[in-house]
């Protein structure tokens, strides 16, 4: 049981230097301290060494705080500001990904005699709609019926072990969804669930529509609040090719998505494209395998990627972790040689080396956050922050943060509405944010607040506190 810390020692702690409070170097007399942070961290018993704070002037503002900045901790997803300020860097802001359908034999009528490859550019973003495109554009070209094999190449990255049951066990949900060169729609199918009143059922919609999967057209209706419609739900996902549906959904919760991430990345890909190309009223009765594209191949199809500037916005404002996988890999890969981890994480590192940024402590294992072994220190996330600020990608990067009280992961924080550009991280020992507070005197600050500790889910109310200081005091 939570047993709330007495109120005089919050009081003191609130009230203690900085410097003693939580580990930072000494301040200078009368300095302003914030203890509405303080005072939260000692009343959830979040100790001063798990936490880290850099607050760093960017326009001459005068506030200035730090504590353990120099102490490696696990960021979780505030790592994505450092892989996507290095990739528009590296690679640039009008950057494309390029996914190519290359054939090889002729085409005798509408039929293709021999192969059909596509090649993957490690696209994060390649949703269904892109794919639905390329069916067409195949269509278009004259082809109705593949009597040959899918052959899908994924040069682009070296194969890569992934378990997606290895970070917590939830090897079916979206979030924990591997990279790979041929990324479809993140590898995801979203069941949804629209009450429709009148038949007293839930109707089980499934996006994208996957050849030979399974799903319930419907369950039934109940009545009652909304709760724990997940349990009520009694989804068994141990199958993914046989959803069942075993409970019912109570009509309050109007409409809601489970997303799935279960089947295996070629498997995905075959049996979405085949949906696709039978909607369309193509025949194949080959088989899917992987491959390098023939010599002999003929380019008949490519769809490219919105800029990296776009795409980097669907990454930080709602931390999507594949995505990011994917940029740190092609960054790996633009030495010429396949992405991976390797060749990622030593790009990011001399990208940073080179505009004179220090990274002491610093662990990449894959630039997304979702890690345990990742690692930074408050004081290089700030630095990469203030790189940014001064580059000539800041625009890219700011517009890529979720604002507060606006959009994305920091919609519904309790912070002044449109103060702070900031991107949050959340493992279950960790909360943390990272961005930039425009305070109410005009001038823009820094901020990067981490704490890696047990009781660290009990902390967002500091960190919305640290914020709060920021805008009101800076």
């Amino acid at each position: 049981m939570f047993i709330a810390a007495p109120i005089a020692l919050i009081v003191a702690i609130a009230t203690m230097p900085c410097n003693l409070a939580m580990g930072a170097d000494p301040a200078p007399a009368g300095a302003p301290v914030p203890s509405a942070y303080l005072a939260r961290l000692a009343a959830v018993r979040i100790p001063s060494e798990a936490a880290a704070v850099v607050i760093k002037p960017l326009d001459g503002g005068a506030l200035s705080w730090s504590a353990n900045e120099n102490k490696p901790m696990n960021p979780a997803s505030t790592m994505k500001l450092v892989t996507t300020y290095s990739a528009l860097h590296l690679l640039g802001p009008a950057f494309t990904f390029r996914t190519e359908v290359l054939a090889d034999g002729p085409v005798v009528g509408d039929v293709l005699r021999g192969e059909l490859y596509v090649r993957g550019g490690g696209d994060p973003e390649l949703v269904i709609e892109d794919l639905w495109l390329l069916v067409n554009r195949l269509r278009g070209f004259g082809i109705r019926e593949i009597r040959g094999d899918l052959v899908l190449d994924k040069s682009f990255f070296e194969p890569i072990k992934h378990d997606p049951g290895e970070f917590d066990g939830e090897e079916g949900r979206a979030y924990n969804v591997g990279p790979d060169a041929l990324l479809v729609n993140f590898k995801s199918v979203a069941i949804t669930l629209v009450p429709d009143t009148a038949a007293k059922v839930a109707r089980v919609m499934v996006v994208p529509e996957v050849a030979g999967m399974k799903v319930p057209r419907s369950v039934p209706l109940t009545e009652g609040g909304c709760g724990d419609w997940r349990g009520r739900l009694q989804a068994d996902i141990n199958d993914p090719m046989n959803i069942r549906l075993r409970g019912s959904y109570p009509a309050a919760c109007g409409e809601h998505a489970i997303y799935l991430g279960a089947l295996e990345h070629t498997n995905y890909f075959a049996a979405v494209f085949r949906a696709l190309w039978e909607r369309q009223g193509g025949a194949w009765n080959g088989k899917v395998r992987e491959g390098a594209v023939a010599a002999t191949a003929r380019l008949i199809a490519v769809q490219e990627s919105p800029p990296l500037a776009m795409l980097i916005r669907d990454i930080n404002k709602f931390s999507n972790n594949v995505m990011t996988q994917q940029l740190f890999l092609t960054m790996g890969a633009a030495s010429g040689e396949p992405g991976n981890p390797a060749r990622g994480g030593a790009a990011v590192r001399n990208l940073l080396s080179a505009r004179g940024i220090e990274v002491p402590g610093l662990v990449l294992e894959n630039g997304c956050g979702l890690s345990r072994v990742e690692r930074i220190t408050a004081a290089t996330l700030g630095n990469v922050l203030s790189d940014a600020w001064k580059s000539q990608w800041m625009p890219e990067l700011m517009a890529s943060l979720p604002i507060s009280g606006v959009d994305g992961t920091m919609k519904a924080r309790n912070v002044v509405p449109g103060v702070a550009h900031m991107k949050t991280g959340m493992l279950e020992d960790t909360r943390a944010v990272a961005g930039y507070v425009l305070a109410a005197s005009g001038k823009r600050y820094v901020v990067v607040a981490i704490i890696n500790h047990p009781n660290a889910g009990r902390g967002t109310g500091a960190h919305d506190a640290l914020i709060e200081w920021v805008y009101r005091t800076g």
